[in-house]
């Protein structure tokens, strides 16, 4: 499909029976309708609500899914997001209850660990339920975009073995993590990824999906010798695009931000010296739908 500018907004219908909660998703996706202004709190998208998706005959749309950050929103992704959306996606923005900004009672615990994969497989399978979109995407393969620790939970889902570290558990030792993988993930991308849980030998000897990692040169939170250290688990084959971002902060993929959070009371606001993030997002944008290109 070519590019496009205007896009779709639908709800997903996403329930996770383990946690017995409610799992906000909604899916970005190309459409042929007059947009307006969505708003989810601060952040804004211009999309057409319910609008039929603008698929082509005889092809079903590729889905990416969105993983954000710890104590995050999927909406601070939404420059990456639209501009993959843009490209013939369907996008999912998925926001991780228990750990996202207002409710973020487990940070930090081996329960969220687990919880974020399987929100990953709950989302594929209400997108692919949807009465209006379920028709039109690829219901076989998909791809997951993950910050921070939502880069933890793309390869957990895509076969990572991930473990509970000592400050985690009960008594002081690390413990294996039964998580859930799902074997539609062929596409993972990395950007800025908190990946301590997954160090351990042969953690991500089953990741046969193509992973794209993108490191901040001044990422103090990932710093890249750290993802570097961590991806050497990977298959001898894995197909990898790893780069390093120069003068990248943790926050590099997180924009734009709007005027009333920007500041110093905002971390996700603030680049290190002689970093464009303005620049930066539209490149970054561009590489992803490449690389997810090249996946198909």
């Amino acid at each position: 499909m070519d590019d496009v500018t205007q896009l779709g907004l639908r709800e997903l219908e996403v329930h996770d029976p383990t946690q017995g909660a409610r799992v906000p998703a909604r899916a970005l996706y190309p459409a042929h309708a007059p947009p307006a202004s969505v708003a989810f709190g601060p952040y804004a998208v211009e999309a057409a609500v319910d609008a039929a998706p603008a698929a082509v005959a005889a092809e079903r749309l590729p889905v990416v899914v969105v993983s954000h950050g710890s104590g995050g929103t999927p909406w601070g992704y939404r420059a990456i997001a639209l501009a993959v959306a843009r490209a013939g996606h369907v996008v999912v923005m998925l926001t991780h209850p228990g750990n996202t900004r207002g409710d973020d009672g487990l940070a930090g615990t081996a329960a969220n660990l687990v919880n974020r994969p399987r929100h990953v497989r709950l989302a594929l399978d209400a997108l692919a339920a949807d009465a209006v979109l379920g028709p039109h995407v690829a219901r076989d393969r998909a791809a997951v975009i993950g910050h921070s620790l939502g880069g933890y939970t793309a390869l957990a889902a895509a076969g990572g073995r991930p473990v509970a570290l000592p400050d985690m558990t009960a008594d002081g030792r690390a413990h294996p993590l039964e998580v859930e993988h799902d074997a539609r993930v062929d596409a993972v991308v990395l950007l800025g990824p908190a990946l301590p849980w997954l160090m351990a030998p042969g953690a991500l000897a089953e990741v046969r999906a193509r992973v794209m990692v993108r490191a901040g040169e001044r990422d103090e939170l990932a710093p890249p010798y750290a993802i570097e250290a961590v991806l050497r688990g990977l298959p001898a084959d894995a197909r990898l695009d790893f780069a390093v971002v120069p003068d990248a902060g943790h926050f590099a993929w997180f924009g734009p931000v709007p005027p009333p959070l920007a500041g110093p009371h905002f971390p996700p606001s603030i680049d290190p010296p002689g970093f464009d993030r303005a620049a930066y997002l539209p490149r970054v944008g561009a590489e992803i739908v490449a690389f997810l290109r090249a996946a198909a």
